[in-house]
């Protein structure tokens, strides 16, 4: 019998589904470092990103036949050896694509009003200093009509770029990889095919008013010192993609300088353990990496991951 250890947890939709499948499924998480003693019983793993699958565990796991990820990102899996060694390597890059998107919408909106703040303040100050607040919160902006800049053409920044033209703002996608974007939705019942060619970089930097992630980690920042200084004053930064793809000090010294009006973030360089300048600065929406933590991508989520085990081991 088949039998899959799901590492991480699953929706039960997922599981159920792998279940009525025949297959022997084990939830009951084994810690990282008895994985060596124990993943070699198991022909499949599902994770998310907690449990390490690195090329050691792969060299001590010979049943081992499937991977698979429970989100976007494959850093926590040595995928190239993986693949070497002839396992399948999963993930469901489609499955939170909506979730991660609301929270980068809800972020900027967030930041728009300045609600992270005066939900701060209002606890201690509210009833004592009701009008001074009023006063100070009251310089907000409306997105409508505004740039928004959308670094990454991939599920996640198409779906935050749709959302963003709902919303009446101008859209401009940068991804070095692809020539144009289909940004096609529907609202009300009508079909809206909106196809939009990619931009550059630097002309993307240079006319945002909000600006928003969704890429990977490659390694390196694509946000930087020199980045920032092309933005405009006064620009609003979401980053609900990866940590690292932001490089924090440079994020604190243009928020220092007012070149950045405000951030969002949902991810960070030291997860799970952020650093405090970043905890505590005041022009900083934080929240604990919960892009894709809805009930609705979770379900999805296990859909896929069970759809795509069944298939491979039923072929």
């Amino acid at each position: 019998m088949t039998k899959i250890l799901i590492n991480d947890g699953i929706h039960a939709t997922g599981l159920k589904m792998m279940q009525d499948a025949g297959f022997d499924v084990n939830t009951t998480k084994i810690p990282q470092d008895e994985l060596a003693t124990k993943l070699p019983e198991y022909h499949a793993i599902c994770v998310r990103s907690a449990t390490k699958v690195r090329q050691d565990l792969i060299d001590q796991c010979p049943n081992l036949k499937v991977i698979a990820r429970g989100g976007v990102g494959l850093d926590n899996i040595d995928v190239k050896y993986a693949k070497s060694k002839g396992l399948e390597v999963y993930n469901t890059p489609a499955a939170s694509s909506r979730s991660v998107a609301e929270l980068a919408v809800g972020h900027m909106l967030n930041l728009a009003r300045f609600v992270y703040k005066s939900n701060r303040s209002m606890p201690s100050e509210g009833g004592s200093d009701f009008k001074a607040l009023k006063k100070s919160f009251s310089k907000g902006f409306e997105v409508a009509g505004k740039t928004l800049g959308v670094i990454g053409g991939g599920r996640i920044g198409r779906e935050t770029a749709k959302l963003a033209l709902g919303m009446g703002m101008h859209v401009m996608v940068v991804d070095p990889f692809i020539d144009s974007v289909d940004l096609s939705f529907t609202v009300a019942g009508q079909d809206l095919n909106i196809q939009q060619d990619t931009v550059a970089m630097n002309d993307m930097l240079a006319a945002a008013d909000v600006i928003t992630l969704h890429i990977p980690f490659t390694g390196e920042a694509v946000l930087s010192d020199a980045q920032f200084a092309m933005m405009k004053d006064g620009v609003v930064l979401v980053n609900a993609a990866r940590g690292g793809t932001v490089d924090e000090d440079a994020l604190l010294k243009a928020l220092d300088s007012n070149k950045v009006a405000a951030a969002g973030l949902d991810v960070f360089i030291n997860e799970p353990h952020p650093r405090e300048d970043i905890l505590s600065h005041p022009r900083i929406s934080l929240t604990p990496h919960i892009g894709a933590s809805t009930g609705e991508a979770q379900e999805k989520i296990g859909i896929e991951l069970a759809e795509q085990i069944i298939a491979y081991f039923n072929n």
